[in-house]
């Protein structure tokens, strides 16, 4: 129990302060550090915090739930799919990305992925997250991924409301041609690439699941 307890402090530790320093604490640290030392203490903390996770999740036993059988793992395997696609599209034409052309692709009708959500990264996330408590296998898993889908979908949310302020009219007029929430029926007009980059990290991702993490995942479950 006490392990479980340190791996919630962890995860709580990780996205609380990943919030505070990309919201409310953003302006008065840069007005103190400057840009360039804001961006290191982001960096020194968000590593800090996450290898506080990565040793408090490695400190639990690795399965103590009965898990969901392979009805889970087919249904986590199904919701891995987009979650790669999404994934594989969002580093193209992405204003919410540190770009100097941020303002002119907000501007831009939506392509590719943006046609789903305007923040296919973090849904990528959340789905991934999602697909790891699906599985139901052990509550270390649950609650980091659990943690990790809230950083994701609160987060985006968060995200909204900053590019508002930084963007004015620019995001405005981004948010008046794309969705929060996913437009399923908009995956199939999402493009080439991001469905063959997609497919591509959901073949190796999946594969790369046994040697990391001793489970075979994805459709390497049944090959």
């Amino acid at each position: 129990m006490a392990g479980l307890t340190e791996l919630v402090a962890a995860n709580v530790a990780f996205i609380g302060t990943h919030f505070a320093m990309s919201h409310p604490l953003r302006a008065p640290l840069v007005g103190a550090l400057g840009n360039a030392g804001f961006q290191i203490a982001y960096s020194l903390v968000s590593f800090a915090t996450l290898a506080w996770v990565y040793f408090a999740f490695s400190a639990v036993p690795p399965a103590d739930l009965p898990g969901s059988g392979d009805i889970g793992w087919a249904i986590a395997t199904f919701i891995t799919l987009p979650a790669m696609i999404l994934l594989a599209g969002s580093y193209i034409g992405n204003p919410a990305m540190p770009t100097p052309k941020a303002a002119e692709q907000a501007r831009a009708e939506p392509k590719g992925v943006f046609k789903i959500t305007r923040h296919p990264m973090m849904w990528g996330f959340a789905l991934w997250a999602l697909s790891h408590i699906v599985i139901h296998y052990s509550w270390r898993t649950t609650i980091t991924a659990i943690a990790m889908g809230i950083l994701a979908l609160v987060g985006s949310h968060l995200q909204d409301r900053k590019k508002q302020v930084l963007m004015g009219e620019a995001w405005a007029e981004w948010e008046s041609k794309t969705s929060y929430w996913p437009r399923w029926s908009a995956f199939f007009s999402a493009g080439a690439f991001p469905w063959a980059v997609g497919l591509i990290f959901f073949v190796f991702f999946s594969w790369l699941h046994l040697p990391i993490g001793s489970i075979a995942a994805g459709i390497w479950r049944w090959f």
